[in-house]
Formats: structure tokens, sequence, C-alpha cells
């Protein structure tokens, strides 16, 4: 009988990738891209790897290095990359619908009965298309258990030349583990690794041939499910995407602000966007927190931070409803003679969106307010992000996070679309 199969497919540097797809002068050099406000690196080409830039490194600190190598830096262009992730994703799909998006670059996939000596091939075949589709090279890993596969597809990123590694024979899986640290597996942070060394346990073969009845007792029933899928019984299965229960939307300012106004223009554009995520999963929320912090890392300064909660009278998912209470919010908990690293808001107790619980003196319950919020994510939709935004965001935004280094937003913008002389 064939055994279930799990599949992790994972996009190489996915940020650089992205960058390289419409800018293919990059290949062969080395590339980072940056965080919010330009702040720390966050995906790295392997020629930036080579030079020894470190994952997180600030980028102040590595300024030098990166301009003595020509290092091409860029800022993180979040809408850019997140739509490259649904062509990705999309693609995959065409694949298998049993899918499960683990991250912005990563999926799980599972295969029921699958023909052994056709597998490798058709995966082959997989990354060969999404390449040839979205221009984004990837690595599979192929395994019993989504476990081994995130072992597996750490090989064929780092030791193939293929990009895909097939981990389901017990005589290669040995020989692999043998000499790889406990903390190389899935989900074990250095905490557990210290904990499984104080019992003897130092190298992933260890734990794999540990009683799981031993490791229950010791270490929970979490580490027992390790040394399950460690030798190919699966006790994690794909996970379905399920609604948020709170959806929050914050970022730090580009510079600090004291002006009221500025911060109101911030809040009100991470609210508009938290009720587009909140539209989208078809939620209403029954309440609002906003808060408004100082830079914990400047204590020189004076510190003040504060936060509020409210609760409608009925869930909402209206921008207009939620932009105004936040703004009426943020007017009580701010204070002058502070500059302010940043604010957000969360949207809390969401309720599917035909939630209904009427009474005589709400005025809020108007089915008009949902056809305009339609209107207006349909308009954003097919012309691309903020083509329709609300005046109380602001047009300069002084707050804005830095960006330095953007690229094109070539993919949902339309005058941003790549222009071929």
């Amino acid at each position: 009988m064939n055994k279930t199969v799990f599949v992790l497919a994972d996009c190489n540097n996915f940020y650089v990738s992205c960058e390289r797809v419409f800018d293919p002068s990059l290949e062969n050099k080395p590339v980072v891209v940056l965080s919010n406000n330009d702040g720390c690196v966050v995906s790295r080409s392997n020629e930036a790897k080579s030079l020894g830039i470190p994952m997180g490194a600030p980028y102040h600190k590595y300024k030098q290095v990166i301009k003595n190598n020509d290092v091409a830096v860029f800022s993180s262009n979040y809408q850019f990359y997140g739509d490259m992730s649904e062509r990705v994703m999309d693609s995959l799909k065409i694949m298998n619908n049993s899918l499960e998006v683990y991250s912005i670059d990563e999926a799980f996939i599972r295969l029921k009965n699958p023909k052994n000596l056709k597998i490798f091939n058709k995966i082959l075949t997989t990354r060969e298309n999404i390449h040839k589709w979205t221009g984004i090279p990837m690595s599979f890993g192929i395994a019993h258990t989504k476990t081994l596969s995130k072992i597996a597809n750490h090989v064929a990123k780092k030791k193939t030349n293929v990009g895909v590694f097939d981990i389901r024979q017990d005589n290669v899986c040995d020989k692999l583990i043998k000499k790889m640290p406990v903390e190389d597996i899935w989900g074990i942070s250095v905490n557990w690794g210290r904990r499984l060394r104080s019992l003897g346990i130092s190298t992933i073969h260890d734990l794999k041939k540990s009683n799981p009845g031993f490791i229950k007792k010791n270490l929970g029933v979490v580490l027992e499910r390790v040394v399950y899928e460690l030798n190919g019984v699966p006790c994690l299965d794909l996970e379905e995407l399920s609604p948020k229960k709170n959806i929050m939307s914050s970022k730090s300012f580009g510079k600090p602000i004291e002006d009221l106004n500025h911060i109101e223009e911030a809040l009100a554009s991470y609210a508009s966007r938290a009720c587009e995520k909140l539209r989208s999963q078809k939620s209403k929320c029954k309440g609002i927190y906003v808060f408004i912090k100082t830079n914990s890392f400047q204590p020189h300064r004076p510190q003040y931070r504060n936060g509020l909660s409210f609760e409608f009278e009925l869930p909402t998912s209206d921008t207009r409803v939620i932009v105004a209470k936040a703004k009426e919010i943020m007017k009580i908990i701010y204070r002058k003679g502070f500059s302010f690293h940043k604010c957000g808001i969360i949207l809390l107790d969401l309720v599917p969106e035909n939630y209904k619980q009427s009474h005589f003196f709400a005025d809020n319950d108007n089915d008009d307010q949902e056809e305009f919020m339609s209107l207006v994510d349909n308009l954003n939709k097919s012309m691309g992000p903020k083509t329709l935004f609300y005046l109380s965001q602001g047009v300069n935004k002084e707050w804005q996070m830095r960006s330095n280094n953007r690229s094109k937003r070539y993919t949902t913008k339309w005058s941003d679309i790549l222009e071929v002389n």
C-alpha cells in the first residue's frame, strides 16, 4: 500500500527572486532586501550570503560592506511580493488541490497514493513550469511526513543541483540525519534543543531512535509527535486556513512624529488596511483597540504609551465607521510633548459577515454600508490598491515608512507596468 506523501515547496530567496524577475541584470550579483523602514536585511541572494551578511543584520552596521561590494539594496515591496506569492501558489494548485499555504513563500502539498517512480519526475516538471510561468526558483522536499519534508527541502536547496530531494527511503534518511543537530528540526528551538541534549539526544537521528513514551513523559506530547514524524508516521496533516479572530495593522513611522494630524492620517491608513483584510475573510468586528507609543529603544527621550478599546453596538466592517471611532480614541490617548514612534489598531472579536443581532436603537445596521464597501473593494481590486482611498488617510504622508530603495510595483500598479522598448 502506498503511503501518503508530503511535499514542501519553498521559494528560494523569495524577495530577492521577485526583484530579479523584472530586472535580470541582478542575476549572479549580490542583492539584499530590507525590512520595514529599511531597518534590517530580510532576504539575501546567495552572493550576498557569501559576503558574510547575516539574516536580520542591521542595515547601518553592514552599510560599508554593502557599499564596498556593490551590493544591490532594495526596500521591501510587499504588494509586489504578495502578488508574486499568489501566482506561485496558484501554480502549485494546478499540481494538487491538497495545499496548505504555510507562509508567503512556502506551501505543503499532500499526495495520496502516489506512484513512487513518477513523483520525482512530476515534481521536477512542476518546478520547471513554475519557474517558466513566474520566474521564481523553488526547492521541493519529498517525504512521508511534514517534519521530514522540511529536512528534505533543506537538502534540496543546499546540496542538490536540481532543487528536489526525496527522503522517503529509510537508509537515505538515516545517513542524512545522523550528524544533523537536533535544533535543525522544524519547531525545535534552542531551549528545546538544550533540554533534549540534557537527556543525551543531540542529533536528529538520536531523537528518531528515542522511545516516544519516554519523550512524552519528559518533554510532552508535541515532542512525542515529532518522534513519530521522524519515523515516517504522519501526525501533522494539512491545516485549513481559518478566519482570524483578531486583525492588527500597525507600522513604525518613517521618522518621529509629534503632530496629531499626521498620527491620525497614519491610523486611518492602518485601519483602512485592516478593514480590507476583515472583509476579505468575510468577517465583521465587534470592537477595536487603538494604541500609540514612543520608541522604547531611545530611553533618553521622554517615554509614553497608551491604548484604549471600544465596543460597537453592532458588528461592522465599514471602514468609515471604524476610522471615525479610531480617530476619536486617538484624540483621547494622544499627549503633546512626545515624539511618537508607532501607532496601530486591532479589530477585536471577529464574527461572520452574515452575523445579525439587530436592536431598535442601532444606527449602523444598514445594508447600504456593505454595498458601498463592496464597491470600493472591487474597484481597488480591479484598478489597483488605493485607487479609491479616504481623505483622512492623507496625501503627503510625512509619517510614511522609509523605503528609499523600493522597486516598482510591476504587477499591482498600472503606472509601474514594465515597458519594453
